[in-house]
């Protein structure tokens, strides 16, 4: 594996701003957002529109992840994604969630999920994940991928491609009638064979018109995922597979999960509706 230093926080940026004439979540400058009551069954108009958010943020990811090269600041990655959201008129969703600072999530080495992009300068060898969700037309589309930065280790690239093919046999086990176990029954399996730990405590979500819904799409196989599958339901899948084990700690600053004995991570995230036949992906570049 790679002999990579830990990562340690860096300094963050400033607020950046957004241009008043786009439209916020309800969350923004509040400490929570509200609860969702409405349906996890979205119409057809409504997933069209979730199809424009995905596809800005699926956009956003890949602009900013074309500047991934040893030297390049995470914070810059950020200013890549949120300008290009605040072009398309979208509100980049992570900007002011439960007070998160920034407009993407950046995810290093052993950092599962929601590092918080700064200072950081990547480094060759690195591995880095990017989250990226726009929200337009009153609904989100949420997206991540972990990117190679450099000279990469087998050990790692691996994980990462795994990791990816993990979330595409996910995506193929989606059926309406189906229960929402079968998808973290499907990434658990294929993750086992290659002794990887799956994290439990942070799954895939219901989204809508809500950033998370309510509804929880575990990675693993779960006995308490019996929600049947039905066309029309929205929700990500975004498994996160470690090297080691799936435990982890927190950062100080309530964000950032790093897995605990500090191996590598990866992740990969779309958002996608049920078909009568399967599953569409809403977040397509």
């Amino acid at each position: 594996m790679s002999g990579q230093s830990l990562l340690v926080p860096g300094k963050l940026s400033p607020t950046r701003s957004v241009p008043g004439n786009i439209r916020r979540p309800e969350y923004v400058g509040r400490p929570a957002p509200k609860p969702y009551t409405g349906p996890e069954i979205q119409d057809t108009e409504t997933i069209e529109r979730m199809r424009v958010a995905g596809r800005i943020a699926a956009q956003a990811m890949e602009e900013a992840a074309k500047l991934i090269a040893p030297g390049v600041t995470t914070d810059e990655l950020d200013r890549v994604a949120h300008e290009f959201m605040c072009d398309h008129g979208a509100y980049p969703s992570t900007l002011g969630y439960r007070g998160f600072p920034k407009s993407l999530c950046s995810s290093l080495n052993e950092v599962i999920c929601h590092g918080i992009p700064d200072s950081t300068v990547l480094r060759d060898g690195d591995i880095v994940n990017l989250d990226v969700t726009a929200y337009i037309g009153g609904v989100h589309g949420d997206n991540n991928a972990t990117y190679l930065c450099g000279d990469v280790d087998e050990q790692s690239a691996l994980l990462v491609e795994r990791t990816r093919e993990s979330l595409n046999r996910a995506i193929k086990a989606v059926r309406p009638g189906r229960q929402i176990n079968v998808i973290g029954r499907v990434i658990e399996s294929y993750a086992k064979r290659f002794g990887y730990g799956v994290v439990r405590d942070f799954t895939g979500h219901g989204i809508n018109s809500s950033f998370h819904s309510g509804l929880i799409i575990p990675h693993y196989d779960s006995p308490h995922a019996t929600t049947v599958m039905q066309p029309g339901m929205t929700f990500t899948i975004e498994p996160m597979l470690t090297l080691g084990t799936h435990e982890y700690d927190m950062w100080d600053d309530g964000w950032t999960v790093v897995t605990k004995d500090r191996k590598r991570t990866a992740q990969f995230e779309h958002t996608l509706v049920v078909t009568e036949t399967g599953a569409d992906i809403l977040t397509l570049p």
